[in-house]
């Protein structure tokens, strides 16, 4: 999955603090959250699981979405991870 652009999104636990992001690499951005090489949100909350993910054509579409689910309401991104990860399982080791 490597240069790939990718929307994602983060949370600290199920139905926690939820962080939206993108990516055109998308194992890489991950690993910085998870080690907290990114300084700002998601290290000061600990929102380090990756719980959805979604890839795109280009970086351009990738943006436009990632700023659309920004401004979405927080339960329709809990019913966005819910149909696509029901478990709130950390999928990042999927993605490696």
């Amino acid at each position: 999955m490597d240069r790939q652009p990718c929307v994602y999104i983060l949370a600290g636990k199920r139905n926690g603090t939820l962080y939206t992001g993108v990516t055109s690499s998308l194992v890489q951005r991950i690993w910085q959250h998870k080690n907290d090489l990114v300084d700002g949100f998601t290290k000061k909350y600990a929102v380090k699981n990756l719980v959805w993910y979604e890839l795109h054509s280009s970086m351009e579409n990738a943006i436009s979405r990632e700023k659309a689910i920004k401004n979405w309401k927080r339960a329709w991104k809990l019913n966005l991870i819910e149909q696509f990860n029901p478990y709130w399982r950390d999928l990042y080791p999927e993605v490696l």
